[in-house]
């Protein structure tokens, strides 16, 4: 159950920014291997508050920059977090047309007892409350 946060200058589209998700949605799936669970936040911010290093590292970013951050349980290789990025910035870039020196990357990974999805309780440490599971069932 990953947490996607997308953050960027605020004025783009509605539909721009459902397509953000969705691609990023759709990538964590398909190259990290998590489950079919969306819980996903995306914040607009004046361009005084959004603030980056431009020529970082000499990657040269521009006021389209984008910031994804997936926080998640720690079960993704090496590899499949690189598969992840380059398969997120060709999409982003196919459909959206956006540069990949202007997607930003940051994942974060916890333990299970740092999730709960509601009820009060460690969800991975009692149980997982699901669709096919009643959520009464899992011990308080």
């Amino acid at each position: 159950m990953p947490l996607a946060r997308i953050d960027l200058i605020e004025g783009k589209s509605a539909e721009y920014r459902r397509t953000i998700a969705d691609v990023v949605y759709d990538k964590m799936i398909e190259c990290l291997g998590v489950p079919e669970d969306r819980f996903q936040t995306i914040s607009e911010h004046k361009a005084e508050n959004f603030l980056f290093d431009a020529d970082y590292l000499g990657i040269h970013r521009s006021e389209n920059c984008i910031f994804i951050q997936l926080i998640f349980l720690d079960v993704a290789t090496p590899e499949q977090k690189g598969a992840f990025y380059e398969a997120a910035v060709a999409e982003l870039e196919e459909r959206l047309q956006v540069r990949p020196e202007d997607v930003f990357f940051n994942l974060m990974t916890v333990q299970p007892a740092d999730w709960s999805m509601g009820l009060g309780v460690a969800t991975y440490v009692r149980g997982v409350p699901t669709d096919r599971l009643d959520p009464n069932s899992i011990p308080h």
